[in-house]
């Protein structure tokens, strides 16, 4: 995938792969009525995939699905984002090329659009609901992040499994994160929190706490832990995290 597909674009692929599928395979394609071809539009479908994902009863899940409309009617950057984030999955993963199971089997993404609706609802005041979309990401999804967080678009939470992202933090475009991965604050700093750059990959189970930056594709490996700040295009890697690829031997 070179270029990015508009919505409506990115769309038309979705349906007509789930059209495919739904002729190939009967059993499986059954499914894909409610979940894509019943719906008007991308939008709608994210909607009922979140209310899918995360609630725990049907009256939850139709309640769920109903916030998610509603922040995308009033914000469509927020379908924008979803659409840039699904087809980013194509570049990074090279075992999908394609749209649907992404949509339908990666909770990493569904969590990360669960969190724009519920940042969404955060930033007009509604904390309390905001709030209660993050716990049901962590209880259903294994993906707890705050809804006061930023984050950026064409961000990629691969395989997604024990991911926490605190507070405040804000995390740019192009960001791959895999899982068992913390970004926080420091108990000391409560009011400070991490800042990722553009085009960072962050390895599996690493943590980065603190006031500290991660300069624009910058690399933390697996199992690090950050505490100072990482220079765009560095790489970092241990306990404590030192960089490989500079004079330096540890962060200072």
């Amino acid at each position: 995938m070179n270029a990015m597909l508009s919505v409506d674009q990115l769309w038309h692929s979705i349906r007509r792969e789930a059209e495919i599928a739904l002729a190939r395979d009967p059993v499986f394609g059954a499914s894909l009525s409610s979940t894509i071809l019943d719906h008007p539009d991308f939008a709608g479908a994210l909607a009922h995939q979140i209310g899918a994902r995360l609630g725990r009863s049907q009256a939850d899940r139709a309640r769920i699905a109903q916030f998610a409309r509603d922040a995308f009617a009033a914000s469509p950057d927020l379908i924008d984002a979803a659409s840039r984030d699904l087809q980013i999955i194509a570049v990074h993963d090279l075992a999908k090329t394609t749209l649907l199971p992404p949509l339908l089997n990666f909770k990493g993404y569904v969590a990360l659009q669960a969190f724009r609706v519920s940042s969404w609802l955060w930033r007009r005041g509604r904390t309390d609901l905001a709030l209660l979309m993050q716990s049901l990401s962590s209880d259903q999804l294994q993906v707890s992040i705050h809804p006061s967080a930023s984050i950026g678009t064409s961000v990629f939470l691969d395989h997604a499994t024990g991911i926490i992202i605190g507070a405040f933090a804000v995390i740019g475009d192009d960001v791959t994160i895999l899982q068992n991965v913390t970004i926080g604050r420091k108990t000391s700093e409560p009011d400070r929190a991490p800042k990722i750059g553009r085009g960072v990959y962050i390895g599996g189970g690493s943590t980065i706490i603190g006031d500290v930056s991660i300069g624009d594709f910058a690399k933390i490996g697996a199992g690090a832990v950050v505490e100072h700040d990482v220079p765009a295009g560095y790489t970092a890697v241990g306990i404590p995290a030192h960089l490989t690829n500079c004079p330096e031997t540890v962060l200072t």
